[in-house]
């Protein structure tokens, strides 16, 4: 089995493990999930899809969290059950396979909504001292319904050589994007890759290499969720040599650090989410009664030119 996945990873970048994850197992993370979300913590970073801003979970009103689609970053690290996902030892004993040395977890990302996200490849954006030592899984928390928004791919695209940058290494430089989407455009076209789309079900992992482009699709209709978790690993000798912290899990680590920075606007955001409810009562009632998601809402719609202020 193992040859066989290495042989579907070499060649087309990524390999597909089918019911890998019991549903019991699958239904706990999902509902501990949900409880800590209810739990509104100060140290679990959330990315907002639609804006782009970065905030904590526990700066967000409930409503916000209910209702906005979000990526939730790092569970991994304060809670076991996502950590046993992502290094449990069947897939750390694959990962390590696939590797050739022990796995390093490095990131988490937890999605109840598709991304949307363009065409991609991990390693521009995390990228490892050595060539080749970041691969990723998916794990799908969920069947995939077709109008969710599924995850996309190009098999083989992770043979495309990647482009050097004007800082003379394959780490991306913001304002030159749209050339890196144009190049590998290009290169796609050139190399006659053709798009498939991962029809998961639940429990089923999908691990990738860190150049295979990927995305999620669009997402056709809103109500539909698309709970998955997304893991990122370095290897181990990258990741000592980059001095993190490794803490030992089955035939793995995952490196203990803190959280992600979070912009100084999210806390006066929220200062005056607070402010502005505490002083116009009529739209903290229709906040409540889910007519808006926030007081911030509601200030841009009609606050503003209604003259309200804080």
């Amino acid at each position: 089995m193992i040859s066989a996945l290495k042989k579907e990873f070499n060649d087309n970048g990524f390999a597909i493990l089918p019911e890998f994850y019991p549903a019991g197992q699958i239904d706990e993370v999902v509902d501990s999930i949900a409880r800590r979300k209810l739990e509104r913590p100060m140290n679990v970073t959330i990315d907002l899809l639609d804006t782009g801003e970065r905030s904590l979970l526990g700066l967000l009103t409930a409503e916000e969290i209910a209702t906005r689609r979000m990526k939730i970053n790092d569970l991994y690290l304060d809670m076991n059950n996502v950590r046993e996902l992502a290094l449990s030892e069947r897939i750390s004993f694959v990962l390590q396979q696939m590797f050739g040395q022990e796995p390093a977890l490095c990131n988490s990302l937890y999605f109840e909504k598709g991304s949307q996200q363009p065409a991609h490849v991990d390693s521009i954006y995390m990228t490892p001292p050595t060539p080749d030592h970041l691969i990723a899984i998916w794990v799908a928390l969920e069947d995939a319904h077709v109008d969710a928004g599924q995850l996309e791919y190009y098999p083989g695209s992770h043979k495309i050589e990647q482009m050097i940058f004007s800082n003379g290494t394959r780490h991306f430089v913001p304002e030159e994007m749209p050339k890196w989407h144009a190049y590998m455009e290009a290169e796609v076209a050139r190399q006659g890759l053709m798009k498939q789309v991962f029809s998961a079900r639940k429990g089923d992992v999908l691990i990738w290499h860190a150049n295979l482009l990927h995305g999620g699709g669009p997402i056709a209709d809103p109500s539909r969720t698309r709970k998955s978790l997304v893991f990122h690993y370095f290897s181990a000798n990258d990741a000592t040599g980059l001095g993190m912290k490794l803490c030992p899990m089955s035939s793995g680590f995952w490196i203990d650090r803190p959280i992600q920075d979070v912009p100084k606007e999210a806390f006066e955001s929220a200062e005056f989410e607070e402010a502005y409810l505490a002083k116009y009562p009529d739209v903290a009632q229709a906040v409540k009664e889910k007519r808006f998601a926030s007081g911030s809402q509601h200030y841009r719609i009609f606050g503003k030119a209604e003259g309200r202020y804080v």
